[in-house]
């Protein structure tokens, strides 16, 4: 019953979805406003079935029911309930499942919240949401269907993948990973509605704004989930390995990064739009690029599925969308020429266009280095290997350089500069050379870790006077204290200051990363039970071995106190996860974290007997950093869509009812509060 209820969902989903995309563009194209209204129906009822058909696969996970494949795959009555639930994305079929429900919810709020504006622009949208989500579900009753039958029914599964159930992380970074990757399809389809409906204003930029910022927040914090998983879990003493599913995630953040800067230039300049579009179209595919990397068994990866059927749907739906794109975009870019100009190279808007080609190289760089090999071995069935070194010699420079960049931007001004500008570098320039002096005496000499430690000093110091000097402002303008006037300015200027805040949260991560790649030391020695391992001025004793049998795994561990100057500073329990009878462990490595340092310690191998073991500790300066300014990048983009009073200024590009318009002529300004 259970798997006819999720089939049947799925297959009113398709039709549905295809059903409401067609009556979107009839309904808007023949002005047929009760068309477009039975659309946004569709888009309401299929979040409903894909709601229906998760609920079903969830039950059928936890009351193991074997006679579903996917259960079949991933269940096993030994895993605890957490990690049954959360083996909805545990493997193909269950992950485009999950997908296809994110799916359906951002369409179902985005034309929700969008349903009253944007007459002419939304039904488009509403089709391309509705077009993107009928391939998702076309995959779920063909290659990718999770309730397929399975004969005979086995009496338990194997569970999870190890690596899915060896961390509370995984409950975590693979739903923040969808809501980022799926969340880029609404801003997508909001411009691909303005290419359609000939709104070559800036409305469009500014009804999916506040998407963007949702996506690039949510994919922002999945990537440093994923880190965090991968320190905590690998074993390796690492957080980034540029693994190709890594690169698959990294490059849709750059792109909208890139996209994020550039609209402002847009609105403030009136220039970029075709580059605007172009960035949003790339940030899209390269979603559903890196869906098709980790689900197509085109690699090996410990991220990675490894079905391979379904990767011929996304590469025809990749070459589709980007045809469709091409040719929407090219048809219309003699209408979309740009009315500004830069006036002085010493402005905004040239740090902002340096900065968008900046991350462009960095996308193409990463993307160069994931595809090669891949398509050295379609073409000359050679496996090469394109790891580490490439991407760290090719990417550093740009990481220096958008470090730079971020404490430049912020102290120009829009347009011409004024005669005070070189004062506003002094401050930043004195804290490079200070931040370059002390990193130089602590131990740091290579020289791209100096430059981000200068860089860095500089962005931090440059960001933060922008806060400063508008506090001063309102102290001298209102009499408040320091703190009051902060907030005050802060709350009159959201998109601003947060903008400032995950500046600050980039400078902290790239710090962290820096001091914990060019400072890092390790050891790796056998001790008997009672020796002390020395590493970096710490001591690690291994007090002794044990064992424990648990429900769903057998765990080896180790009791390991850790000294300094003689005395003790804590104590950790490095393991060994043996799952489901498999000869070879999962690591799980005891970390010991401060602001300035991280000892991490991994139990390598042991005696049977217990008298010994292998012990490999690393010390790593300011990892926490890396975490914090993932978390302070977030609070920023918090900060810019925390909603503002409401003016009473109506003229914001709104109306409220069909039947449909056509498009107003463009507004130069809009009241801040007025669009999502």
């Amino acid at each position: 019953m259970t798997r006819i209820i999720g089939q049947t969902a799925l297959v009113m989903a398709l039709v549905l979805a295809l059903a409401g995309a067609v009556a979107a563009v009839v309904g808007v194209r023949r002005r047929r406003p009760e068309l477009v209204r039975s659309a946004q129906a569709a888009v309401w009822v299929n979040f409903a079935l894909l709601s229906v058909a998760n609920l079903a696969m969830v039950y059928a996970l936890v009351t193991h029911d074997f006679s579903i494949s996917y259960v079949a795959q991933v269940g096993s009555r030994s895993t605890p309930l957490l990690f049954t639930v959360i083996s909805l994305w545990g493997a193909l079929e269950g992950s485009i499942l999950f997908w296809g429900w994110v799916l359906a919810a951002f369409t179902a709020v985005a034309v929700y919240r969008s349903r009253a504006r944007l007459p002419d622009v939304l039904p488009y949208a509403t089709a391309t949401l509705l077009t993107i989500g009928a391939f998702f579900y076309l995959l779920l009753i063909g290659p990718a269907d999770p309730f397929e039958p399975l004969w005979p029914v086995p009496a338990d599964g194997p569970g999870p993948n190890p690596l899915l159930q060896n961390h509370i992380l995984m409950a975590v970074h693979p739903p923040l990973l969808y809501l980022g990757y799926v969340g880029m399809a609404v801003p997508y389809a909001f411009a691909v509605g303005s290419l359609l409906s000939g709104r070559f204003d800036d409305v469009w930029i500014r009804a999916t704004r506040r998407w963007t910022i949702v996506a690039w927040t949510f994919l922002t914090l999945a990537i440093v989930a994923g880190m965090w998983w991968s320190y905590e879990v690998l074993g390796w003493g690492g957080y980034w390995a540029w693994d190709p599913v890594e690169n698959a995630s990294f490059m849709p953040w750059l792109t909208a990064t890139a996209f994020l800067h550039s609209v402002m230039v847009q609105e403030r300049r009136e220039m970029l739009r075709v580059w605007n579009l172009g960035l949003i179209t790339a940030t899209f595919v390269l979603t559903v690029l890196g869906t098709f990397l980790t689900r197509s068994g085109i690699l090996s990866s410990v991220h990675a599925f490894t079905q391979g059927a379904i990767g011929y749907y996304f590469l025809v739906f990749i070459a589709l969308v980007l045809v469709f794109s091409l040719v929407l975009v090219g048809g219309r870019s003699g209408e979309l020429r740009s009315a500004g100009r830069i006036e002085s190279m010493a402005s905004r808007e040239t740090a902002f266009l340096l900065n968008n080609l900046v991350l462009t190289a960095f996308t193409f760089t990463v993307l160069l280095g994931t595809l090669f090999p891949l398509v050295a071995e379609a073409v000359r069935g050679v496996k090469v290997s394109v790891g580490g070194p490439f991407f760290n010699r090719m990417t550093l420079p740009l990481c220096v350089t958008l470090l730079f960049l971020l404490g430049v931007g912020p102290a120009l001004p829009w347009g011409r500069p004024s005669a005070a500008l070189r004062r506003r570098f002094l401050v930043p320039l004195a804290g490079l050379l200070l931040a370059v002096a002390v990193a130089a005496l602590r131990g740091a000499h290579q020289p791209y870790a100096l430059l981000v430690f200068g860089f860095g000093a500089f962005a931090a110091l440059s960001n933060m006077a922008e806060f400063a000097g508008a506090a001063r402002a309102r102290v001298r303008a209102h009499g408040e204290g320091p703190a009051r006037a902060l907030l005050r300015v802060i709350a009159a200027h959201r998109r601003r200051y947060g903008g400032y805040t995950a500046h600050l949260g980039v400078v902290a991560l790239a710090v962290g990363i820096a001091a914990s790649s060019s400072l890092r030391r390790e050891r790796e020695a056998t001790l008997p039970a009672g020796g002390i391992l020395e590493v970096a001025g710490y001591g690690l004793r291994l007090d002794r071995l044990w064992a424990e049998e648990e429900p769903q795994r057998f765990v080896i561990g180790s009791d390991v106190t850790l000294l300094e100057a003689g005395r003790e500073r804590g104590r950790l329990e490095p393991r060994l996860n043996y799952y489901g009878g498999r000869s070879e462990p999962l690591t799980t490595p005891a970390v010991q974290s401060r602001a300035t340092r991280d000892i991490y310690v991994t139990l390598m191998a042991f005696e049977n007997d217990g008298s010994s073991a292998t012990l490999k500790a690393v010390v790593e300066p300011l990892v926490a950093w890396i975490w914090v300014g993932g978390l302070m990048i977030a609070l920023g983009a918090v900060i810019a869509l925390w909603p503002g009073r409401r003016r009473t200024r109506r003229s914001v590009g709104v109306q409220r009812e069909l039947p449909l318009q056509p498009a107003a002529a463009p507004r130069r300004r809009v009241a801040e509060g007025g669009a999502d």
